[in-house]
C-alpha cells in the first residue's frame, strides 16, 4: 500500500522511573512528550488511544524481586492493555478507523506490528469490554473458576474482591454454573451492588469485622462453609476462609491485593494455614491469565454472546483524563472501583 507523507507527531507518555516502596504514586512516573513520526516500517500500525487500561497485576510487576515475571524495567513506558483506534497502518488488515486492542501501554500514540493487535467490533460491544469481560480481567476469571475451581451445581463459591473486575465476574460465572454464590467486598454500597444487581445468594462487608475470628464467624453464619474459594484479596480475609473450607475444597489463587503494597517483598506469615488443607484434602492452586492467553477465543464463544444479549453485568469505573493514570492505579488499593477501573484518554 502506498504510505502517506510522513509527519512528526507530539506522544505524551508515563515512563516508570521510581520502584515504590509502598503506594504507588505520581512521584514513580516521569511524565514525558516527545516525538513520534508517522513513518512505518512494513506491517506496522499506529493506533492512538482511547482507554487505558489500569491493573493490579502492574504493582507486582514493579517489586524489586522476581515474581511471576522479572521486575517492570525503570526507565520505560508503565506496560498497560490499551483499547485505540488505527491513525495509521502498513498492513493490509488494519485501515484508519478501525479500532482495536494492543499492549501499548501509558502513552497516546504507538507504532504496534500488526501482530500484537485484536481487531474489535464496536457493533458486538462496547470497545472498552477488551480491557475488561471480554479481556484479561474475562479470560482470568472464566478458566479461573472453571479450570481451577471446577465448579458443581450446589455448591458454595466466596469470592473476595467480588465487586472487582475480575471477581464480579467469577461471581456470575458461578451462578451460570449452578452454585450457591457469596461475595465479600468492601462498604454496603458494594455488597448491595452483589446482591441487587449481581443476584448474588449474600454479601459480606469485610469492614465491618475488625478481627480474623469476628470475620469468620460471619462467614460460616451466611455460607455454612466453602466448596470454592476464588481469592483476590489474600491477608485478613484468606486467613478468615480457609479454615471454613469442607472436604474436597479447592482454593483458586488469583491475587492478593492486600498484600501489594510492600508486603510481597517482605511477605506476611502464612504457612501456618495449610494444615487445614491437610484436614479437608482440599486443593490450592495459583492462575495467571497468561496462562490462558492462547485460548482466548474459547471464553470469546460462550462469554460474549452473554455480553451482547445483556445476560452479564459487566460494571465499569472509568477516570477521565491521561494525567489521571497514576492516581487512578493508586485508587485499586483503596476499593474506590466498581467492576473495571479504566482511564479514558
Amino acid at each position: 500500500m502506498q504510505q502517506k507523507t510522513a509527519l512528526i507527531m507530539k506522544n505524551d507518555q508515563w515512563i516508570y522511573s521510581k520502584r515504590p516502596s509502598e503506594r504507588v504514586s505520581e512521584q514513580n512516573y516521569e511524565r514525558r512528550v516527545t516525538e513520534l513520526s508517522t513513518a512505518l516500517s512494513q506491517n506496522e500500525v499506529l493506533i492512538k488511544a482511547a482507554y487505558i487500561s489500569v491493573d493490579p497485576y502492574m504493582r507486582i510487576q514493579q517489586h524489586e524481586i522476581r515474581t511471576y515475571d522479572v521486575p517492570h524495567p525503570l526507565g520505560i513506558v508503565q506496560r498497560a492493555g490499551v483499547v485505540g483506534q488505527v491513525v495509521a497502518s502498513e498492513n493490509e488488515n488494519f485501515v484508519e478507523g478501525d479500532w482495536v486492542l494492543a499492549y501499548s501501554g501509558w502513552q497516546k500514540f504507538a507504532k504496534c506490528h500488526a501482530s500484537e493487535l485484536r481487531k474489535l467490533n464496536p457493533n458486538d460491544a462496547p470497545v472498552s469490554t477488551a480491557l475488561g469481560v471480554l479481556g484479561m480481567p474475562g479470560r482470568t476469571a472464566w478458566f479461573g473458576l472453571m479450570e481451577a475451581g471446577k465448579p458443581r451445581p450446589g455448591e458454595t463459591l466466596l469470592v473476595s474482591g467480588a465487586a472487582g473486575a475480575v471477581g464480579s465476574l467469577v461471581a456470575q460465572f458461578g451462578k451460570k454454573a449452578g452454585c450457591k454464590v457469596f461475595g465479600i467486598a468492601g462498604g454496603a454500597e458494594k455488597c448491595r451492588f452483589l446482591t441487587d444487581k449481581l443476584n448474588l445468594d449474600g454479601a459480606i462487608d469485610y469492614r465491618e469485622f475488625k478481627t480474623t475470628e469476628c470475620l469468620a464467624e460471619e462467614i460460616q453464619r451466611t455460607t455454612g462453609g466453602v466448596d470454592i474459594y476464588f481469592d483476590n484479596v489474600g491477608g485478613m480475609i484468606t486467613d478468615a476462609v480457609i479454615p471454613l473450607i469442607k472436604l474436597r475444597a479447592r482454593i483458586v489463587i488469583c491475587g492478593a491485593i492486600s498484600q501489594y503494597d510492600g508486603k510481597l517483598d517482605k511477605p506476611e506469615l502464612g504457612p501456618r494455614l495449610l494444615q487445614h488443607m491437610l484436614y479437608q484434602r482440599a486443593t490450592i492452586q495459583g492462575i495467571l491469565a497468561r496462562d490462558y492467553t492462547s485460548r482466548m477465543d474459547e471464553m470469546l464463544a460462550i462469554v460474549a454472546p452473554w455480553v451482547k444479549n445483556k445476560q452479564i453485568v459487566f460494571e465499569e469505573t472509568i477516570v477521565e483524563g491521561f494525567d489521571k493514570l497514576p492516581d487512578a492505579l493508586n485508587s485499586l488499593f483503596e476499593g474506590k472501583n466498581l467492576g473495571k477501573l479504566l482511564v479514558k484518554v
